[in-house]
Parts: structure tokens; C-alpha cells; sequence
């Protein structure tokens, strides 16, 4: 008759006993600095210097900042135009809405890569603003189409400058940038080929 082997009762482990490591003799723990500042709610990309991660948020920040006011004066003037054309560019407006929203989302979703934090509210949009605040409300399509030309002509303009800056310190960020420079002008476009610009 075949015997089953007994098993044996374990002993619970006790509380203040710690196991032992079976991968060898301990290593002494390596204590990593907190980074502080701007570092402090999140890391920055380490194959850029502290300097270099806090010019390029600067630049980016910059940047949210002109695309959450592009955002809000698109939606705005797709409130408030009328007259001919009315409906194609009601219409035409409301991509390029979606666009800048996803272009400021990349650009703070950046800020933090880089170790920064994004700041995106509406009065932190009012403080860092550099350009008056649209003025047109109810107005004809060829007002404000004619006004937009002057907002993308310095959203693209302020954007390749930033370009140029970025190349010396992150080309991701450049990358970035560049992409959407090249939507932005395309909308541009848009706007001066209603206005026969």
C-alpha cells in the first residue's frame, strides 16, 4: 500500500524577523536627492541639464500660454461671426479649436516630461499673456477673419522663434513645436484665402 508523505506545519514567520536575502551579501541603500523647485513635482528628462530644463519650460510655458488664448479666441469669433460666409467659417473654426486644444495639451504634457508644471489656469493665462486681449465681439466675417490673421500671424511668429531656441536646448521640444508651426500656418492659410489675402 502506497503511503502519502505527510506534510509538515509550517510555522508562521515571525513579525520582527526580517527574511533574509538570498542574492547575496546587502548593499548599503543609495540615498537619491529630492529635486526641488521646479524638479519637485516630477522628474525632468536626464539628458538635459537643470538650466537647459528650465529655459526649455520657460519657452513651453510660453507657448501654453498663446495656445490656450488661441483656443478661446477661435471659439469666441465661432460664437460671434456673421454676415456672408457665416457658416463656412463658423465651420472652419471649430478643427482649428480642436487642433490648439491638442497642441496645448502636448506642450504641458512636455512641460512636466521636462520637470516642470504647467500652469494653465485662467488667470495664469491673463498674468503671462504679452498681446492685448481680443477685442472684436459680434462682427462680420471679414472683421473678424482679418483680426485672425493678425492673432495666427503672432501665435506662427512667436512659435518659430521659440523653434530656434528650443534647437539649441531640446530637440524633442523643437520637434514638437515645429509640428505644430507647420498646422498653425496651414490655418493661417485658411484664414488669408477666405479674406483673398
Amino acid at each position: 500500500m502506497a503511503t502519502t508523505p505527510t506534510k509538515r506545519a509550517r510555522r508562521p514567520a515571525s513579525k520582527s524577523k526580517t527574511k533574509a536575502s538570498t542574492a547575496g551579501p546587502s548593499r548599503p541603500a543609495v540615498r537619491t536627492p529630492r529635486p526641488t523647485g521646479a524638479r519637485a513635482a516630477g522628474s525632468r528628462v536626464p539628458e538635459i541639464d537643470n538650466a537647459e530644463a528650465e529655459r526649455t519650460i520657460e519657452i513651453l510655458q510660453d507657448r501654453l500660454v498663446a495656445l490656450l488664448d488661441l483656443q478661446l479666441t477661435l471659439k469666441h469669433v465661432h460664437w460671434n461671426v456673421t454676415g456672408p460666409n457665416f457658416i463656412a467659417v463658423h465651420e472652419m473654426l471649430d478643427p482649428q479649436v480642436t487642433a490648439a486644444r491638442a497642441m496645448s495639451d502636448a506642450v504641458a504634457e512636455r512641460i512636466a516630461t521636462c520637470g516642470g508644471s504647467p500652469k494653465g489656469t485662467p488667470g495664469a493665462v491673463v498674468d503671462a499673456r504679452s498681446w492685448n486681449d481680443y477685442d472684436l465681439g459680434r462682427a462680420s466675417t471679414t472683421d473678424h477673419l482679418t483680426k485672425l490673421d493678425e492673432v495666427y500671424q503672432g501665435v506662427t511668429d512667436s512659435h518659430r522663434a521659440a523653434v530656434d531656441e528650443l534647437g539649441d536646448l531640446d530637440p524633442v521640444s523643437e520637434d514638437l513645436l515645429t509640428g505644430q508651426l507647420g498646422e498653425l500656418e496651414l490655418f493661417a492659410w485658411f484664414i488669408r484665402s477666405h479674406l483673398g489675402n
